[in-house]
């Protein structure tokens, strides 16, 4: 065992097996308890009598048991090269994971973690589906050394003095008024409403006339002493009341945007060192999430309508990692700036991306027959909504047909916003009209390139390529260069493979 993995009393030194923190079945216990919360909330409520309570409690007690059985069962060692992993009872598994090869190391608290002076630390490779280990919990010091340790071994060898150097100064922070701008910019609180309908629509189906009523005769009752006993079932009143109870609601779930973005974002802090980044943020809940800069594999720019009326943008980030669904996105390294000026986030890629070029891309316009491709599904959308209009209400039906040169303009627009554009270095695509994006990969982090064409491409003479960079998780910025020129797209593929073929990939 290397005697300088860290402080004394921070992490074992010994080189022999430990465990995690003496309250971490506490913490494995809650975790199963919420994948079990639903069929234990019916097996103790929907029955009655006590045969159900007791199948309840035998079935809270074997978590408990399950969750004791893997507290006594995990080990791990600290060596000098890799962590070993120990784990399991009766089905027993042991493994060895090279510091090199852990990309992400991510340290995640929630209230009930902060209250006891514990974290869970996950340690990510690329590729894998699941993280290469879940240490569930370690006290916070421990956390903190291991992610150092982590750091400092998994760094090209000679440049151990670095690890030892002061904490960089951070990239970019988030004050409180820019979390209350992201909370207006975002629709965060939109997820909540939506929960909210769907309880509410299981009440019944006049719930919602009844909510409009009632709220009708609240605010506009001087309409009642005003006009007369029945002026809040008038038109007007209803009509008023339908109105400023949207406008209420959407009120609310600005607020509540808001409300989330303080408790997700609070005390955001960007920081690079020694060729890794760092990402912490969390209210009550605290996360830290870092990885080697050269795990970055796309970069996406975002702006909507709303970060046009702020002047902000976000700017994201696709790492080399295997893991999927709502895991790769609640610990992966992802948002890196959830919202800064434009020119922030231009300083930001410049840093990041030093020499590459990307405020001085030339980008090249889509086919001249790409809006035809891009309103085509539109259109039959609403030739087909038309004709079944005109099959219920007859000649009032093909009125829908004015939609056509409404889904014919916004194809223009959509086709003239975007762009694709390739220096040698860079290859970006830009989209999207009202809502813009930018989605752009160094060539080096490319590892295939396809070219396709439909029957209708063909026919038209254009071409779409999609580019898979090394190791991105399906939910990254994509990379899908579409309607380009025919000739263009198979100039750009022959160019690509051939810059390919002649680097070795950025890993």
């Amino acid at each position: 065992m290397d005697p300088r993995i860290d402080d004394p009393g921070t992490l074992p030194r010994d080189g022999r097996e430990h465990r995690l923190h003496p309250l971490s079945w506490l913490f494995v216990l809650v975790a199963q308890l919420k994948q079990f919360i639903v069929p234990l909330v019916v097996l103790l409520f929907a029955g009655r009598g006590d045969r159900n309570d007791l199948w309840g409690l035998l079935a809270v007690g074997a978590l408990v048991v399950a969750s004791l059985a893997q507290y006594l069962t995990y080990r791990y060692q600290l060596g000098r090269d890799a962590i070993t992993i120990r784990s399991g009872w009766l089905h027993r598994s042991r493994r060895e994971i090279p510091f090199a090869r852990i990309h992400n190391v991510s340290l995640q608290q929630s209230l009930l973690h902060r209250l006891a002076g514990v974290a869970e630390v996950r340690l990510e490779s690329a590729g894998g589906v699941k993280p290469e280990a879940q240490m569930r919990v370690l006290r916070m010091d421990q956390a903190l050394a291991l992610e150092a340790l982590v750091r400092r071994r998994g760094q090209a060898a000679g440049s151990e003095a670095a690890a030892d150097a002061a904490p960089a100064a951070p990239l970019l922070t988030l004050s409180t008024p820019e979390l209350v701008r992201l909370g207006l910019i975002s629709n965060r609180g939109m997820l909540v409403v939506a929960a909210a309908f769907g309880a509410l629509a299981q009440a019944g189906n006049d719930l919602f006339a009844s909510l409009i009523e009632r709220w009708g005769k609240l605010a506009f009752g001087w309409l009642t002493r005003t006009i007369g006993a029945h002026a809040h079932d008038s038109p007007l009143a209803i009509g008023l009341a339908t109105a400023t109870l949207l406008v209420a609601a959407l009120v609310a779930v600005r607020l509540l945007s808001v409300a989330l973005a303080i408790l997700q974002y609070h005390g955001f802090a960007l920081r690079e060192d020694d060729g890794r980044l760092l990402v912490e943020r969390g209210l009550l809940a605290r996360s830290r999430a870092s990885a080697r800069r050269r795990r970055i594999q796309a970069w996406s720019l975002r702006e909507g309508v709303l970060h046009r009326w702020f002047d902000r943008r976000s700017l994201r980030v696709d790492t080399a990692s295997g893991q999927r669904g709502r895991e790769a996105g609640v610990h992966a390294l992802k948002d890196i700036a959830p919202i800064a000026t434009p020119a922030r986030c231009d300083a930001l890629l410049a840093h990041f991306l030093p020499g590459m070029g990307w405020d001085t891309l030339d980008w090249q316009p889509l086919h001249r027959g790409a809006w035809w491709r891009i309103a085509l599904p539109g259109l039959v959308v609403v030739l087909l909504a038309t004709a079944l209009l005109a099959l219920r209400f007859g000649a009032w039906g093909a009125l829908g047909l004015l939609a056509v040169p409404l889904q014919l303009w916004r194809a223009r627009r959509i086709a003239d916003a975007c762009g694709w554009a390739c220096n040698g270095r860079l290859v970006a695509w830009r989209s999207g009209w009202l809502s813009k994006a930018w989605n752009l990969a160094e060539i080096g982090k490319l590892q295939a390139v396809r070219l396709s064409q439909s029957p209708l491409d063909r026919r038209l003479g254009m071409a779409s390529l999609l580019l898979d960079t090394a190791g991105a998780t399906p939910f990254g910025p994509p990379l899908h260069l579409r309607h380009l020129p025919r000739e263009a797209a198979e100039a750009l593929s022959a160019r690509l493979v051939t810059q390919l073929a002649g680097r070795r990939l950025q890993w």
